[in-house]
C-alpha cells in the first residue's frame, strides 16, 4: 500500500472562500503487481462528517482502510469547513472526483467506477455532488475556481479545466454511484440547523432563504443522480432517518435506483460501528460500537460489488 496527500486549492475569494485553507486528498492506493489478478479497480472518495465545522477523522481513514482491503482505490478529502461557506467544499469534492479520472491510468484506477461516501454533514456534500454535477454554475465554478498546487506531481493544473468545456467537466466531476451514512439532507422540519448555519455562514434574509431551499437535497433530485446506499438509525437524534426517508422518497419519485437501511438503534456519528471507531461519548455512557449496525459496510460492500462485477 502506499499513501499520497494532494491539494485542492480554491481561489480566496472574500465571498465564500474567506480563509487560506486548503483542502487534502489523501489516497490510499494498492499497486498492482504481476502476481495480482486485479490490475485495475473502482475508487471510493469518502467525505467525512462534522457539521460543516470539522473532519472527523474516525469517518476517514478507518472507513478508508477497511474498503481498501476489499479491493477500492481510496481516498478521503478534508474539506473546507466554516468560516468557508458553500460552495466551497463542493468544488473541493468536485476537484477530488475529476484529479481521481484524470490520474486513473497512474493509480490503477476505472475512470468510470468512482463512488463518492459521505457521513453526516459530509453526506449532504456528497449528496450535493451527486444532485448538481450536470448543472452548469457548478462546471463554471469548477472551470474558474479549482486549482491543484504546484508541489504535486501531477502536471500544473491551469490548463486542466479552462481548457474543458462545461460539458466535458461535468463528465469529470460526475459521481457514479453515491453512499450515504446518516445524512444530513433536509434544510426543513427535521434540519440539522447546525450544519446549514455552518454552511451559508453570513448570508441572510431573502438570499439565505433561496440558498437554504437549494441546498434542500430532496428537492433537487432528477434522473440524473447516480445509484444510492443509504444507511441510517431509527434512534438518531443528532440528524433524524426522516433525512434519508426524504431522499430516498425522491429518488423513488425520480426512478433512481437506490438500497437503504434503517436500523433499530444507534447515536449519531457510528462512522464503522465497531471497536475500531468507537470514541468515549459526551456524556460518559454508552459507545460508538452498535451491533445491529455493524453489517452496514458489508452492506455497502455488497452493493458495490453489484456494480463492480454485474
Amino acid at each position: 500500500m502506499r499513501i499520497e496527500t494532494i491539494q485542492i486549492q480554491i481561489e480566496k475569494n472574500g465571498a465564500f472562500k474567506k480563509t487560506d485553507h486548503t483542502a487534502e486528498l489523501t489516497a490510499y492506493l494498492q499497486d498492482s503487481g504481476e502476481e495480482c489478478r486485479i490490475q485495475k479497480r473502482p475508487a471510493v472518495v469518502i467525505c467525512p462528517g462534522g457539521g460543516y465545522e470539522f473532519c472527523s477523522f474516525r469517518e476517514g481513514e478507518p472507513v478508508a482502510l477497511e474498503l481498501l482491503s476489499k479491493g477500492y482505490q481510496t481516498f478521503v478529502l478534508r474539506y473546507s469547513t466554516a468560516p468557508d461557506s458553500f460552495p466551497t467544499a463542493l468544488l473541493e469534492l468536485a476537484g477530488a472526483v475529476a484529479m481521481v479520472r484524470l490520474r486513473a491510468a497512474e493509480w490503477n484506477i476505472i475512470p468510470e467506477q468512482v463512488a463518492v461516501m459521505g457521513f453526516s454533514a459530509g453526506g449532504h456534500l456528497a449528496a450535493s455532488l451527486g444532485v448538481f454535477w450536470n448543472q452548469e454554475f457548478l462546471s463554471a465554478l469548477v472551470k474558474r475556481q479549482v486549482q491543484f498546487p504546484a508541489g504535486d506531481n501531477f502536471r500544473r493544473d491551469e490548463t486542466i479545466f479552462s481548457e474543458s468545456s462545461l460539458a466535458d467537466i461535468s463528465l469529470l466531476i460526475r459521481p457514479d454511484r453515491l453512499l450515504l451514512g446518516y445524512p444530513v439532507i433536509t434544510s426543513g422540519e427535521y434540519a440539522h440547523r447546525g450544519s446549514f448555519d455552518a454552511l451559508l455562514g453570513e448570508l441572510e434574509g431573502e438570499e439565505r432563504e433561496e440558498f437554504l431551499n437549494l441546498l434542500s437535497l430532496e428537492k433537487q433530485v432528477g434522473s440524473h443522480v447516480p445509484p444510492v446506499f443509504l444507511w441510517h438509525t431509527f434512534t438518531d437524534t443528532s440528524v433524524p432517518a426522516e433525512n434519508s426517508l426524504l431522499f430516498l422518497s425522491a429518488l423513488k419519485k425520480a426512478g433512481v435506483s437506490a438500497e437503504a437501511h434503517l436500523f433499530p438503534e444507534g447515536r449519531h456519528g457510528l462512522a464503522l460501528a465497531d471497536e475500531r471507531t468507537d470514541k468515549e461519548t459526551s456524556d460518559g455512557r454508552g459507545s460508538y460500537v452498535e451491533e445491529c449496525c455493524k453489517p452496514w459496510a458489508e452492506l455497502a460492500e455488497a452493493f458495490l460489488e453489484r456494480w463492480r462485477r454485474p
